[in-house]
C-alpha cells in the first residue's frame, strides 16, 4: 500500500545543491516524489561553528516500509559521501524521514514522526511550502501552525530563488 512521506534534505558540505539534486534524483528511485520545496539556507544550529546548510522537504510515494525506508535513506547518504564523524556536524548530506502517513513509529534507531521536528524552523519552513496542511500525529498541529509556533529570533532560514 502507498503511503506519502515526508522528508528533510540537508548538505552543507561541497557542492550542496549538487548534492541536494543527486539525492533528490536517488529518492525517486524509491517511489514517486510529488513535491519539492524551494531550497533554503540555513543556519545550523547546535553545532553553529560550521557552514551553513542548504535544505529542502519533499513528498515522496512509496510502498517501502519505515525501515525499508530508512535503510534506503542511509544507503543514499553513504554512497553520496556521508561521514558520521561528529553528531550534529558537516556532512555532504542528511536525509530525515518527518512524516510517514499519519504512522507513529518507535525503534530502535528510528522515530517517526521525526522527534525534534517542531522545534526546527529548516525542516517547517520548506515542509509548509509543500504541505502546510500535513498534520504531525502526536501533537495534532499542522506544518504551518508548528511553523508559526517556533520563537522569532531563532536560527536564521532563507528561501532561495530557483
Amino acid at each position: 500500500m502507498k503511503k506519502t512521506v515526508y522528508l528533510g534534505l540537508g548538505s552543507n558540505q561541497g557542492d550542496r545543491r549538487a548534492y541536494l539534486e543527486a539525492a533528490i534524483a536517488r529518492l525517486g528511485e524509491l517511489g514517486r516524489v510529488t513535491a519539492l520545496s524551494s531550497f533554503y539556507e540555513t543556519e545550523p544550529v547546535e553545532l553553529t561553528r560550521q557552514e551553513w546548510f542548504l535544505n529542502c522537504a519533499l513528498a515522496l510515494e512509496t510502498e517501502l516500509l519505515p525501515r525499508q525506508l530508512l535503510k534506503r535513506i542511509l544507503e543514499i547518504e553513504h554512497a553520496l559521501g556521508r561521514k558520521r564523524r561528529l553528531p550534529k556536524g558537516p556532512r555532504t548530506l542528511h536525509i530525515d524521514i518527518l512524516f510517514f502517513g499519519r504512522a507513529v513509529v518507535t525503534l530502535p534507531g528510528l522515530k517517526i514522526p521525526h522527534p525534534a521536528m517542531h522545534q526546527r524552523r529548516f525542516v517547517l519552513a520548506p515542509l509548509a511550502e509543500i504541505a502546510p496542511e500535513a498534520r504531525h500525529p502526536v501533537l495534532k498541529r499542522t506544518a504551518r501552525e508548528l511553523l508559526d509556533a517556533l520563537p522569532a529570533g531563532d536560527a536564521q532560514v532563507r528561501r532561495l530563488s530557483s
